[in-house]
């Protein structure tokens, strides 16, 4: 009997093991996936305005709305990537503001916001709460534009009238300045790709000026190259628009080298 038993046991235990292992790579469906928040400014950007909307299992419609501020001016906004509770429903996301008229006015600050949304089958509630505010060495003011990527671990902050940027760690919001281009050079933008790869460019768009520069950063947060030139990087979901950034004459041919990598 066991001799014609076993095959079958198994069997059992190899199509019960695939089928572990197969929901084990199958994520589950987040709770809030047919949900959108949606934001829009109060006057002089003193305000940020948020609505979700969407749908449930069982409802339509649009849940829950409010404000956060005020600021000086909301320069910049990103969400940070969710964290799911799904034995509760509840999906937590921070909501980065950089303010670039903080305090007197010409400060720069990061506020920090908690985002919850609370789903059932029916309803979704959501709550933003304030978590900490944190000054930016950065010079802010009238006519200051705000810069911001974001990749897992870390914020890159700038504004065109500062010759460096931040990298903000997002575990305890530690400051690191990006920059160190002799003379200094204007931030002029900040990009990332969808890997985390993140390009903190400086300069004018004047070609062949020579006043345009670059620091790149790897998904760790640790610098990848620098160099001159005006260089930037291409998400998947949003589009690179050229209205305002810098032109280059350096091209990147002393880049092209293959080296082996150091081994461990």
């Amino acid at each position: 009997m066991p001799r014609i038993r076993a095959p079958f046991a198994l069997a059992a235990i190899f199509l019960f093991a695939s089928v572990a292992a197969l929901s084990a790579q199958t994520p589950a469906t987040p709770p809030d996936e047919g949900l959108y928040a949606s934001y829009f400014f109060g006057a002089g950007y003193t305000t940020v305005e948020w609505i979700v909307c969407g749908s449930t299992q069982e409802s339509e419609g649009c849940f829950g709305s409010g404000q956060i501020g005020p600021f000086g001016n909301a320069g910049a906004l990103i969400e940070g990537n969710p964290s799911v509770n799904a034995s509760t429903g509840t999906v937590t996301r921070a909501l980065y503001v950089v303010d670039t008229a903080a305090g007197s006015g010409t400060s720069v600050a990061l506020n920090v916001y908690k985002k919850t949304d609370v789903v059932t089958s029916s309803y979704d509630t959501t709550t933003v709460t304030l978590v900490k505010t944190v000054t930016l060495p950065l010079t802010g003011g009238s006519g200051a534009v705000a810069y911001m990527a974001a990749n897992s671990g870390y914020l890159f902050i700038g504004t065109n009238l500062s010759t460096s940027a931040e990298r903000v760690q997002k575990s305890n919001l530690a400051l690191e300045s990006i920059g160190g281009f002799s003379p200094p050079i204007n931030v002029s933008s900040i990009t990332t790709d969808k890997y985390g790869y993140v390009t903190v460019t400086f300069g004018d768009s004047i070609e062949g000026s020579g006043n345009n520069g670059f620091v790149q950063f790897g998904p760790n947060g640790s610098s990848v190259g620098d160099g001159g030139g005006a260089w930037f990087m291409l998400s998947t979901d949003q589009a690179l628009t050229t209205a305002t950034l810098p032109t280059t004459s350096v091209f990147p041919a002393e880049k092209l080298q293959v080296r082996p990598k150091k081994q461990n």
